[in-house]
């Protein structure tokens, strides 16, 4: 299975952690890399490696966390770009 590393944000309250499992299609694909706050952008972010048809920039999917899940979003990197000055 290929897979590509993606960035993406919680649209739930909550914030994904490291090894969250992630689940696509019904199934479990891969867990979290990394995820945090982003204070200066207001929501919960991260990296995730998923199967390459999960990949195009909107893509719902759900992270698991204890006895729920949370709706997640795949977004473009960069999070954030600095203005040019």
């Amino acid at each position: 299975m290929k897979r590509k590393l993606v960035g993406f944000e919680v649209v739930d309250r909550g914030i994904a952690r490291p090894h969250y499992p992630v689940f696509a299609g019904g199934r479990q694909v891969s867990e979290v890399c990394s995820g945090t706050f982003a204070p200066y952008l207001k929501k919960a972010i991260g990296l995730v490696y998923l199967p390459i048809e999960f990949t195009e920039v909107g893509t719902e999917f759900e992270i698991g966390l204890k006895d729920r899940r949370l709706k997640a979003r795949v977004i473009p990197t960069p999070f954030y770009k600095r203005e040019k000055k």
